[in-house]
């Protein structure tokens, strides 16, 4: 029988301590051998690739399907403002503060304790858990250098943010480089070719464009330049202009697509930093969601990006906590959100037919 008391105890100890071990992205060494041995001081065997850890439930069985629940141990730098210790955790008034609290040290130790309960259960999938890093930079030695290692997946529970409601569509990202060359000149004569001028239509059409297909979900592409530069000084016309465009595609583009049909428009140079982080969506019927909603959770698209973008299997992001919290000062996880959270997912799970 569920002790829901337990469970959530155990994991408001641990997230206090990997609140109090810093572990920005691509520094999680500390708080991964923390974590590692936390696990395996239970009893439960553990895998690990660089600062990823892993446990796969004992009762693994290749003929079953295999549902994964992941969340990230690595944090954003503390931005200004905060008025506590980011990396001291107090409780007050029912809220854990800390870096890392609500983004995402809430989700990965209530998935942890959640699958201490149902790998001690008989199920119809194989469950693996996963703690994983670099996913808020998106890094190549994150989620996407583990799942090769790992048995083939059919469902992945992203723990991230969501007050527990199912992200069953997630906004992908590709980032553009662009670039305009002219030819240097006196600013003073007619001469030279101004760079700036050449990339002034280009904009304006990242600005205005609007590419058909829209989600009722996620709603349109939005394509945003958030950088420019050019010119060395005031007398000089400059020879070369630069922007950056921040892009977050709908299930409808795949980056690659969206590329060819940018570069088809425009006049200056684009590069694209990356493919890799594509859109996802799960189907509203897929048991997992239809289960969720039977329990009063309403399914939304979700904006922001998640280690989802690397999942090539389908994948729903739910977990504790606010989104809006996320990246601020004085971050926090109310204590009820942990408890809600693992009562949650198990109800969703336990008994779960895929």
């Amino acid at each position: 029988m569920l002790d829901l008391g337990y469970y959530t105890s155990e994991a408001l100890t641990l997230l206090h301590s990997l609140i109090g071990i810093p572990s920005v992205s691509r520094e999680e060494d500390a708080a991964a051998d923390f974590l590692q041995n936390y696990i395996e001081e239970t009893g439960i065997m553990t895998g690990r690739s660089g600062n990823n850890i892993w446990c796969i439930s004992p009762m693994f069985d290749v003929n079953r399907p295999t549902i994964l629940l992941n969340s990230h141990i690595d944090t954003v730098r503390p931005v200004n403002g905060w008025r506590k210790q980011p990396f001291t955790p107090k409780v007050e008034n029912g809220k854990l503060y800390g870096l890392g609290s609500n983004d995402a040290g809430a989700s990965v130790v209530s998935l942890f304790q959640v699958y201490r309960y149902l790998s001690s259960t008989e199920q119809s999938y194989n469950l693996i858990f996963l703690a994983s890093c670099e996913e808020e930079v998106s890094g190549k030695n994150g989620i996407e250098s583990v799942l090769p290692q790992l048995p083939p997946i059919t469902l992945g529970v992203v723990g991230e943010p969501t007050e527990m409601r199912p992200a069953i569509a997630e906004k992908g990202l590709m980032v553009l480089d662009v670039t305009a060359r002219g030819r240097a000149g006196h600013a003073a004569r007619n001469e030279g070719e101004n760079a700036i001028y050449k990339v002034l239509d280009d904009i304006e059409w990242f600005r205005s464009y609007q590419f058909p297909k829209q989600s009722s979900l996620l709603g349109p592409v939005k394509m945003s330049v958030t950088q420019i530069n050019a010119g060395t000084q005031h007398n000089v016309i400059p020879d070369i202009c630069t922007f950056v465009v921040d892009i977050r595609s709908n299930e409808f583009y795949s980056n690659e697509e969206l590329f060819k049909e940018i570069t088809s428009h425009i006049s200056c140079e684009a590069k694209a930093r990356s493919f890799r982080l594509n859109s996802s969506r799960i189907d509203i019927d897929h048991p997992f969601v239809r289960k969720a909603i039977t329990l009063g959770k309403e399914p939304f698209g979700s904006p922001t990006l998640s280690d989802q973008a690397l999942m090539p299997f389908p994948s729903v992001k739910i977990g504790p906590g606010k989104s809006s919290r996320s990246h601020t000062a004085d971050e926090y996880i109310m204590l009820n959100e942990i408890e809600e959270a693992i009562g949650t997912y198990i109800a969703i799970l336990d008994g779960l037919q895929l």
